[in-house]
């Protein structure tokens, strides 16, 4: 019986993703320069040929990744300028943070190819500034939103500026021992990255 039309969207869907994921692995550990397209195809279990046809250049590939984790980024935005409590929302976010690093590997890939994206050559001239701008905002938000639990009492006093920037630093850096420690690696629980907000452990 013939595939129907959904069903190829659906394997043209996977594929896309296998690809994805192969290179954020192979981006974050070897560097863009370093990962050929046969080291992509290699790593996601397919033919050149068939990564030629998603994705006509290496760079190409590069940069719908990076504007997928802008994406992300600007959604995290959006959540944290919302009127919901701001601890209901800070909870929120860790708990997706958590998710994500338990279930897989992706998340950290992703993280780290950001961090790195400024210098690459891969992405086009303008997206560096996205990725700068978009953090910025990111940070921005952060702190507008720690700054709001403040007010309401549900955050502990202290300067927001650098208790977004320690939130968001802890979180990278476990991105970068998750990729270096592999399966020894163990995500603390979210309670314990968010116990500052709330002044607990002083």
């Amino acid at each position: 019986m013939p595939r129907t039309k959904e069903q190829f969207e659906e394997m043209r869907k996977a594929t896309k993703e296998k690809i994805q994921s192969a290179a954020m692995k192979l981006f974050a550990r070897k560097g863009f320069g370093a990962t050929t397209v046969q080291d992509i195809a290699d790593e996601a279990g397919i033919s050149n040929g068939l990564l030629y046809r998603h994705y006509k250049t290496k760079e190409e590939l590069y940069n719908e990744i990076v504007h997928f984790a802008l994406s992300g980024l600007n959604r995290i935005i959006a959540l944290f300028e919302t009127d919901e409590s701001p601890s209901k929302l800070v909870n929120q976010f860790m708990d997706e943070v958590y998710r994500d690093m338990v279930s897989g590997d992706d998340l950290a890939h992703l993280m780290i190819l950001m961090s790195e994206s400024y210098s690459s050559s891969g992405m086009t001239d303008q997206a560096p500034n996205d990725v700068v701008a978009v953090n910025r905002n990111l940070l921005t938000a952060a702190i507008r939103l720690i700054q709001r639990g403040q007010k309401l009492g549900e955050f502990a006093p202290g300067d927001s500026d650098q208790m977004a920037l320690y939130f968001f630093a802890a979180i990278h850096g476990l991105a970068k021992m998750k990729v270096l420690l592999k399966d020894d690696f163990v995500m603390p629980a979210a309670t314990i990255l968010t116990a500052f907000l709330y002044g607990k452990g002083e």
